[in-house]
């Protein structure tokens, strides 16, 4: 099952692309509707790199939700799209219904100065698919309006 996500972004491509590779950022885009800790001893990296990074995820702070891996690959491409991947399994928990976690998310510049982000997930958690679909769905439009949220004030404090 797939739950896609396109949007134009008030920002340049370089403010975008700072944005959804730092952890924290990202983070902050899904609170408080989920809140993402990282479960490497040293903590969040600065920015994603290729690699795994264990994490833990709560439903408003409180109610645990289980465990994944945001196994992370950032693909060179030739075309100009900045892309990164999260392949990562889930672990533990409740999350660990899902059996196939495809997270994919790039930008593009436009003209203007804006970016065009789109934010692909395919996954599968066997029967309960249908049933997953509609809160993953509902997750990547909160996360959506976070990062609209978080990019317009990135590129505020540059412009400023």
């Amino acid at each position: 099952m797939r739950v896609l996500l396109k949007l134009d972004l008030d920002a340049d491509v370089d403010t975008a692309w700072d944005a959804i590779r730092d952890p924290r950022a990202m983070a902050a885009a899904a609170a408080p509707l989920l809140t993402i800790a990282s479960a490497s001893p040293g903590g969040f990296p600065d920015r994603w790199r290729d690699g795994d990074h264990p994490v833990s995820v709560r439903a408003f702070g409180v109610f645990p939700l289980g465990t994944q891996v945001i196994g992370v690959r950032i693909p060179t491409r030739a075309d100009g799209v900045r892309m990164l991947r999260d392949v990562g399994p889930t672990t533990g928990g409740l999350l660990a219904v899902v059996r196939r976690w495809e997270h994919t998310l790039a930008v593009s510049p436009l003209p203007g100065g804006r970016t065009r982000y789109r934010d692909r997930l395919r996954f599968d958690a066997g029967p309960l698919t249908p049933l997953l679909w509609p809160v993953l769905w509902a997750v990547w439009q909160w996360r959506g309006a976070g990062l609209q949220r978080l990019v317009r004030e990135r590129a505020g404090r540059a412009a400023g």
